[in-house]
């Protein structure tokens, strides 16, 4: 009896711990990425939907704005966001992940740049930096147009009106969506009207259209920064096969322009730009699996090149 004992802890105790270890993997199964609805957050999202899916995981993107993102973080309701920009989003990553509150896993792109752009004809004809554009207000219709409602960015712009930084007092912000603020570029670019706008590497806006970046506004936003992949507090602890895969997803710009060219060109969907470029590039698809197993345990790389 006094031998029957230790064994039946023994066995409840491993039985606990299994049941422990199945809870924990049934919470990391699904994976919830965060979405601002830019196109380029949505490639970096689409290689690490295509991974998760041949590790055997779920993941589900949310698309909401910035703010909410890293509310959602705060909450738990978001695990990982991939569009983490620097330093544009600084006011939220000194709030949420210099507090503790959000983790930063990795820096998944270095050499970006986002600020005021102009289109090249508008740029030889004096508009230079952020001081030159108010003496053009006429031509620009004292107009800048931003992206969505509460993005970091549009916040900037607005904190420069109220201030009447550079003049732009008596301006007005159009915010909308990436992909209605660029139809409008398009279009006064084709009618060679000055337009002033929000711009960034990577994007395919740098090839699309003859642009240039504005100098001046670098207290607003900054010099060329980089991009961060952020969890929610605790989340690699919990999901640690998840987590590692999330810090080593590093990308290049080239990578980004080439995928999403083919996108916004209507040659492909995310899904298989995404796909053809990782066949064409396995370095970095053993770069990104170093490490990583499948959510069983098996063997990650080997599952993901069997599911492409």
């Amino acid at each position: 009896m006094k031998t029957l004992i230790p064994a039946v802890a023994a066995g409840l105790l491993s039985t606990t711990l299994a049941l422990a270890a199945q809870a924990e993997d049934a919470r990391c199964a699904t994976v919830k990425l965060g979405d601002p609805g830019w196109s380029d957050i949505a490639v970096t999202n689409g290689v690490a939907r295509l991974l998760l899916d041949g590790l055997g995981y779920r993941a589900e993107t949310q698309t909401l704005a910035v703010p909410i993102i890293f509310a959602g973080l705060q909450k738990g309701q978001v695990d990982a966001f991939l569009g983490n920009w620097m330093p544009a989003q600084q006011s939220n990553y000194d709030r949420f992940v210099a507090s503790g509150e959000v983790e930063r896993l990795a820096e998944n792109l270095t050499g970006t740049e986002y600020t005021l752009a102009v289109p090249r004809y508008a740029y030889e004809a004096g508009v230079k930096t952020f001081a030159d554009l108010d003496s053009h207000a006429e031509r620009f219709k004292h107009t800048l147009y931003g992206i969505a409602a509460g993005s970091p960015a549009n916040v900037s712009i607005q904190e420069m009106i109220r201030s009447n930084e550079f003049g732009l007092g008596d301006w007005k912000l159009v915010e909308s969506s990436e992909q209605a603020m660029l139809v409008q570029v398009g279009r006064a670019v084709k009618r060679n009207e000055f337009v002033v706008f929000l711009g960034w590497t990577p994007h395919p806006m740098n090839v699309q259209y003859d642009l240039v970046y504005l100098k001046g506004g670098e207290r607003y936003f900054g010099e060329s920064g980089s991009v961060n992949t952020l969890a929610r507090k605790g989340y690699a602890q919990q999901c640690p096969n998840v987590g590692r895969l999330l810090a080593n997803l590093q990308f290049t710009q080239g990578m980004e322009n080439s995928v999403m060219d083919q996108v916004l060109s209507g040659k492909a969907s995310n899904e298989a730009a995404v796909k053809a470029w990782i066949k064409a590039n396995p370095a970095a698809l053993e770069a990104w699996l170093n490490g990583v197993t499948t959510r069983e345990g098996g063997n990650g790389l080997a599952a993901v090149k069997a599911k492409l």
